[in-house]
């Protein structure tokens, strides 16, 4: 709170929460305006829900009564605010980026920041997508709505992203390795032969490597093994950012004296733990309640593309 009231325009978080909001009102219209004919289907079908359930359903659905005009203004709007979310989706991963390399330390302090977070958001938000297909697909019955060619080009997107992230993976190394200064140099011994060595290597490796490897096959992006292949991109997603922000604050520039030996190793609090936790079950559940109450999938786009089938 302190932050919007005292905020200053010069400082990295202010703009994090500015692009954050934003992007939040943006991606519910974008969420809720496809939905409106699909509301007024579900406020006139499912008698047997709740009367507050039919209420909301009513409310949401504007009074939709699927003329010309309504289906242009849905249209118009919708195709807007996709091409409007694309510079706020960099924006939002690129400020995130300016709170780290805005500050001088070893680790952090790299120009190669905005798009490196930007391109790691594309590889694990392309993981999360494949592994709630996979899962709508097979608990709701959907088969013929998620096919195997979904799958397959959700695969290939992924490779992609991945091979852009790799890449800047060895940029971000490699630049630093090269020129080796001092404290950049006990970063770069800590995560690839010391202490976070296992971590590091295993992350590049079975969280990158080696799902670009088995994705170039297409028996590999199959709906079961794309979806094992995702767990472990997703994962590898994010133990990365673990990396990006506890190796590089274990390294002071001065050293520590004086000190308990548990003092200069990090673990992780209960508190914290729970933090990190809460959110990612916090989605779960609201993702969880919404494909409850809403539709998977466009219920008046599929009545459509049936009704014009039968016609021909």
């Amino acid at each position: 709170m302190n932050v919007i009231i005292h905020g200053r325009v010069q400082s990295p978080i202010v703009w994090d929460i500015t692009v954050v909001t934003t992007y939040i009102i943006i991606s519910t219209l974008l969420l809720y305006l496809p939905l409106i004919p699909d509301l007024k289907i579900c406020a006139e079908n499912l008698k047997d829900k709740p009367t507050f359930q039919q209420k909301i359903y009513k409310i949401l659905s504007l009074n939709w009564a699927g003329t010309p005009e309504q289906q242009k203004i849905i249209k118009k709007s919708t195709r807007t605010l996709a091409i409007l979310i694309i510079p706020v989706a960099l924006a939002i991963h690129t400020v995130t980026s300016w709170l780290f390399a805005s500050t001088s330390r070893a680790g952090w302090d790299s120009t190669i920041f905005g798009p490196y977070f930007v391109t790691g958001a594309f590889v694990a938000g392309g993981a999360a997508v494949i592994i709630a297909m996979y899962f709508y697909r097979h608990n709701y019955k959907m088969k013929d709505y998620i096919t195997d060619m979904h799958f397959d080009m959700m695969g290939k997107l992924l490779v992609l992203v991945s091979l852009v992230y790799l890449y800047f993976n060895l940029n971000e190394f490699l630049v630093p390795g090269y020129k080796m200064k001092k404290f950049d140099a006990v970063h770069l011994k800590e995560l690839f032969s010391g202490a976070h060595a296992l971590l590091f290597w295993g992350v590049q490796i079975l969280g990158l490597v080696l799902p670009i490897l088995l994705l170039l096959f297409k028996k590999m992006r199959k709906p079961l093994p794309s979806m094992i292949i995702s767990i472990f991109v997703l994962v590898g997603a994010w133990l990365k950012r673990y990396i990006i922000v506890v190796p590089t604050q274990e390294h002071p520039y001065l050293p520590i004296q004086g000190v308990p030996d548990v003092f200069k190793h990090y673990s992780p609090t209960l508190i914290e733990i729970l933090i990190t936790i809460a959110p990612l079950i916090l989605a779960l559940i609201i993702i969880t309640i919404l494909s409850k109450v809403i539709p998977i999938i466009p219920i008046s786009e599929a009545l459509e593309e049936n009704l014009s089938e039968n016609e021909e």
